[in-house]
């Protein structure tokens, strides 16, 4: 698949996504406009994180057979945020629909 293709399979995605918010819900646009753009940010910054923490686990320092945790430092160091484990967003993705996600 070319990346034009890519894009435009994206686009298709989202205006689909747009048009199912639109007619299962009772907000206007500019009311689901904040969630969506979170969980937009959210799908972003989880990405980011474990692409740093891949970078970032090998060159943990260790003593006598344990390493250290990662830490929000860790992350900071490499423009990246860290997310806790209950905060990524494949755990919260798997969370029933009863569940509360704040």
């Amino acid at each position: 698949m070319s990346q034009l293709e890519h894009v435009e399979a994206i686009e298709k995605r989202l205006w689909s996504a747009a048009d199912n918010l639109r007619a299962n819900s009772n907000y206007a646009s500019n009311e689901y406009f904040m969630p969506v753009m979170g969980l937009v940010f959210l799908r972003h910054a989880y990405s980011r994180y474990l692409s740093v923490k891949e970078q970032i686990e090998p060159k943990l320092p260790s003593r006598g057979g344990k390493t250290r945790d990662l830490t929000k430092e860790d992350f900071s160091q490499q423009s990246a945020i860290y997310l806790r484990s209950k905060a990524q967003f494949d755990t919260l993705v798997a969370l029933p629909d009863s569940a509360d996600r704040k």
